[in-house]
């Protein structure tokens, strides 16, 4: 029972995180609140950023705001997994902030995965949806670097696929890490 309801949790404060890191992604890359994308995002994440904002108010290339609502959910969510999975134990608030700190990363990581491979696939399929701009400037960061060092082959774009590779490797990495740090010598 535990295990379902802790489905239910993860993937709603999984999403609801995600769209926090794409709205701080989404700043930082200046998209327009008047696109449909961004105007879903700020309707889902309003109510936990607006309150953050006055607090800690948005530069000119990091909206803080959505990247502590991101830490913040990720907070609960990992009280709610030692609650559940601890076995009795009381959690050390150290390791609830790892964890939460090591999910927002794996989030993040997987949001510009699930980015790159939905330019990759539209510019396949259909480059002039009305989607593809705002993908294209979500993904811009990321690939830009990677087109400068990867060169085209046979007219084919192969920095998505270079990037895809970057992000597994960082993933392992990560968990890797993250196992190490919290592992009981």
């Amino acid at each position: 029972m535990s295990r379902a309801l802790w489905l239910l949790i993860e993937t709603v404060g999984s999403l609801l995180a995600t769209v926090c890191i794409l709205r701080a992604l989404a700043w930082r890359g200046q998209l327009s609140a008047r696109n449909p994308i961004m105007q879903f995002v700020i309707a889902v994440t309003d109510w936990l950023v607006k309150p953050l904002r006055k607090v800690l108010p948005a530069s000119r290339t990091n909206d803080w705001a959505s990247i502590v609502a991101a830490l913040a959910v990720a907070l609960v969510l990992a009280v709610v997994w030692s609650l559940l999975f601890a076995h009795g134990r009381a959690p050390m608030f150290g390791s609830i902030l790892l964890l939460a700190v090591f999910w927002v990363l794996k989030w993040s990581i997987y949001l510009v995965i699930g980015l790159v491979l939905i330019q990759a696939l539209m510019s396949w399929v259909n480059p002039h949806a009305p989607l593809a701009p705002v993908v294209d400037q979500l993904t811009r960061p990321f690939l830009a670097p990677l087109r400068r060092i990867v060169p085209l082959v046979g007219g084919v774009d192969l920095s998505p696929l270079v990037l895809i590779v970057l992000a597994q490797v960082l993933l392992t990495l990560l968990e890797t890490g993250f196992v190490s740090l919290v592992a009981i010598p």
